[in-house]
């Protein structure tokens, strides 16, 4: 047995020192860390709207004043006591949720924690929040986006699903997930013990409950059912064209001094950003006819620019206005990830 584990084809000599160290990544991690920062961004907005509409009410009154982002602590505190209290699956959607609420509800107030009096609506706010949300993406792409995951990841994501099942049974649809797991991470050491508990574990009529996971798999049916169709990738570019105009728009504005606070250098990146987005943009459309893989790679960078760059310094001209072209942006950005992921699969069905 030793001698399968070290040499055999399951050898532990060629895998990553996280792997070695017992830290497999989870194949849903991506899905969980979008509800995650989804739920921060919508809390935000959210807050943001409540306060204004209410008036910006104080909790507590006299000298005494509960901030939010106490409720935010105490949610994430809750949300690292759930899932550090459960194994398994089950609890990893409410517990991205529960701790994206906090961190939103944490981050909203960063103003009042970079400035000497404690300004709530310091005026770089929204574009400090945008950048701590870009750079959280980045790192859940650096994490999951750049490698595969090696088949005993999905052996361990297996056994890690195995727990859900072996305390409270199988759904069909959760028996076939296990199964195709255990499935890609066959010929690793143990697989064909972890395929034979899949099959043994009980039948379970009873599908607890996962509104966010129920969403996810909507919006990708939707967007699957978009990018299908004819006009889809003209769909596409009319809204990177808008929102492409709505920045240059506002990197006029900024150059010709109608935002207050800004250098004109800010509108001068705006503009050489957009234009950059533009050209590749042009590419990607150029390409696309006859190559619609690279097609969309081009196009993924130009909404690339405008997410990571362009709709920073915007969000600092304009604050909490910019939402919208950054829901276009997130949207647009979905649809190439769909599209790619298709024609990604077509071609590896091709003889």
């Amino acid at each position: 047995m030793t001698n399968e584990l070290t040499t055999g084809p399951g050898s532990l000599a060629g895998r990553s020192q996280l792997l070695r160290l017992g830290a497999p990544r989870d194949t849903a991690a991506v899905r969980h860390l979008v509800t995650f920062l989804v739920a921060s961004v919508v809390t935000v907005l959210a807050t943001r709207a409540y306060l204004a509409a209410a008036d910006y009410p104080q909790i507590g009154g006299g000298d005494l004043h509960v901030a939010h982002v106490l409720w935010g602590g105490l949610l994430m505190a809750l949300a690292m006591m759930l899932l550090l209290s459960y194994v398994g699956p089950v609890p990893r959607s409410l517990g991205a949720a529960l701790g994206g609420v906090g961190f939103g509800l944490f981050i909203d107030e960063v103003g009042k924690f970079v400035t000497a009096d404690n300004d709530y609506f310091y005026a770089p706010t929204a574009a400090i929040i945008y950048f701590v949300t870009v750079v959280l993406v980045l790192i859940v792409e650096g994490l999951h986006g750049r490698r595969a995951h090696h088949p005993a990841e999905y052996l361990a994501v297996a056994a890690d699903r195995l727990t859900a099942g072996l305390a409270g049974g199988f759904t069909p649809t959760a028996r076939a997930e296990a199964r195709e797991l255990a499935a890609k991470g066959a010929g690793e050491p143990g697989a064909h013990l972890v395929a034979e508990l899949v099959d043994a574990v009980p039948d379970d009529d009873t599908d607890l409950p996962d509104p966010v996971r129920g969403g996810v798999d909507r919006v990708v049916r939707w967007l699957d059912a978009l990018v299908d169709r004819a006009w889809a990738a003209w769909l596409l570019i009319c809204v990177l064209v808008l929102v492409g105009v709505a920045e240059a728009m506002v990197g006029l504005s900024v150059v010709r001094g109608e935002v207050p606070g800004l250098p004109q250098w800010t509108g001068f990146a705006i503009l050489a950003a957009v234009g950059a987005s533009v050209v590749l943009l042009l590419v990607g459309v150029v390409v696309g006819r006859n190559n619609h893989l690279r097609g969309a790679v081009w196009m993924r960078r130009a909404v690339l620019i405008s997410l990571l760059f362009t709709q920073l310094l915007v969000f600092r001209a304009l604050r909490w206005t910019a939402a919208f072209g950054l829901v276009l942006d997130v949207l647009a950005f979905m649809a190439l990830e769909v599209a790619l992921r298709e024609e990604r699969m077509v071609r590896t069905r091709r003889p």
